[in-house]
């Protein structure tokens, strides 16, 4: 390992391939919806253009992904708040009552995992997991926003 960033190229990978939620059996949203419900949440009703600018995704992935939703009842078509052409997706009720299912999933999973490290510990790897984040975001000019 001669480069700085090796080995964090290697545990990002590892990172990726653990669902945190998984330690407990109950799934209550697959990842792709799990991160389209979190994204409009935040941002507020979505185009499939801006969902696919946001997303990085193209748009017939996110047609498959926002129909399996909306027939699941976890999001809603309608039409654009500001008045535009295009219909706009929202998060349903029982969307959000299922994201924050999977949140506090995901969280249980972290505080189990993560139980034997300090407050500042997991104060320290939060940031700097946004940091990282932040960084990646500036260089592709899309920031996720995030909750307040």
């Amino acid at each position: 390992m001669g480069r700085r960033t090796e080995q964090i190229e290697y545990e990002q990978m590892l990172l990726q391939r653990h669902s945190l939620g998984s330690l407990d059996t109950r799934h209550f949203l697959e990842r792709s919806a799990y991160i389209l419900l979190s994204r409009i949440r935040v941002q507020g009703p979505m185009s499939i253009g801006e969902l696919s600018e946001a997303l990085r995704l193209d748009a017939s992935t996110l047609n498959r992904q926002t129909a399996a939703a909306v027939k699941a009842g976890l999001l809603l078509r309608i039409p654009d708040p500001d008045g535009g052409i295009a219909r706009k997706f929202a998060v349903t009720e029982l969307g959000g009552e299922k994201l924050d299912a999977q949140r506090e999933l995901t969280v249980n999973g972290l505080d189990l995992l993560m139980s034997e490290w300090s407050d500042e510990e997991i104060a320290t790897f939060g940031a700097c997991l946004k940091r990282f984040n932040m960084d990646i975001e500036r260089h592709l000019g899309q920031i996720w926003p995030r909750p307040t």
